[in-house]
């Protein structure tokens, strides 16, 4: 494969020729006899239709979690057992994939120290913001994460912005400004949770350009399993408070149910979709399917939770997108930690 490999270099550009060489890696990975065959089926589906499904597993997940929080499962419970229950599968998936988990001391080192802020303070804040403000709400807010993403790329280096991009920011979070005056009771009803819906989006976006390097060196789908696990340990022993006093039965069957769901369903089901989607598409046209997240998160919110977005902030949502629009395509290293 590498002489193939090193005869296309000369008639191709070499990040396309990369892309490539990781591709066809994975495919005769899946090719390999007894392995993978549970995922044989993933493989065979469109990309688009990867991507449409990745993005609402992702946005029902602010109902199920909205649910769950408010229906007799304390948050920190709610997010450490989806998080533990994602990195076991996770994990075992890489596995059956034939791949190592180990990274190396150096990216297990970064990857580690970035999960303990894009995971453990991503979800405590992320827990307990739709504890304290609606779900559509919540993934109105989420518009913000490209904007978050752009920013801390330019802080970090990775990328150089433009006066645009500055106007875009501006933009944006005049947008979450509206969707907080809009909200039930004016901006100090929920104005605990729509910042820790922004913290929430800053930790990720910070997370996500923290593992940029170990990105390029490892499987996508390696570096998030070990996150996952690494992520989903930390946040049980910050939570053994919450776990010894939670009342197990206290919660109906449906609260466990959307528990389960957050973390097979958005968790492993959507990151296996996510990256088996970029494998073939790239990360800049799947990016796009993710800008939907916000908008398709307030439409489920308010079908099934019989929740109510007034006008103004339908108007701060359409002003978010506005403000993505502006700032042009932004490719995220890894899905959203919703």
């Amino acid at each position: 494969m590498r002489r193939a490999s090193g005869a296309r270099r000369s008639a191709n550009a070499p990040g396309a020729d990369a892309t490539r060489e990781r591709v066809a890696l994975y495919a005769e990975r899946f090719r390999t006899p007894g392995r993978a065959h549970m995922l044989a089926g993933v493989r065979r589906l469109p990309a688009e239709v990867l991507l449409l499904g990745t993005v609402l597993l992702w946005s029902f997940n602010f109902t199920a979690v909205r649910y769950g929080v408010t229906h007799g499962v304390q948050p920190l419970v709610y997010v450490s057992l989806r998080w533990l229950i994602a990195g076991i599968v996770l994990g075992a998936i890489v596995r059956v994939r034939g791949r190592p988990l180990w990274l190396g001391r150096r990216d297990f080192l970064v990857v580690a120290s970035a999960s303990v802020v894009g995971v453990v303070v991503n979800q405590v804040a992320f827990s307990y913001s739709l504890h304290l403000a609606a779900a559509s709400t919540v993934a109105l807010v989420f518009g913000t994460l490209p904007i978050f993403v752009s920013l801390l790329s330019h802080l970090a280096g990775h990328e150089r912005l433009q006066r645009r991009h500055w106007l875009a920011v501006g933009v944006s979070f005049v947008g979450v400004a509206l969707v907080a005056a809009g909200t039930s009771g004016g901006v100090r009803a929920s104005v605990g949770g729509i910042l820790l819906a922004l913290v929430t989006t800053l930790s990720f976006a910070a997370y996500s350009v923290a593992i940029v390097p170990a990105m390029r060196r490892h499987s996508p789908l390696v570096v998030n399993a070990a996150s996952c696990m690494v992520g989903g340990l930390l946040l049980c022993l910050v939570s053994l408070p919450w776990l010894a006093r939670q009342t197990w039965s206290s919660a109906p069957s449906l609260a466990w149910v959307a528990l389960l769901y957050s973390g097979l369903g958005s968790i492993v089901i959507g990151n296996v979709f996510w990256f088996t989607a970029i494998d073939r598409v790239g990360a800049g046209r799947s990016a796009l399917y993710a800008n939907l997240q916000p908008f398709l998160g307030a439409v489920f919110a308010l079908l099934v939770l019989s929740e109510h977005l007034h006008a103004i902030q339908f108007a701060g949502g359409l002003v978010i997108a506005s403000g993505i629009a502006l700032g042009g395509r932004i490719r995220l290293s890894a899905p959203p930690a919703d």
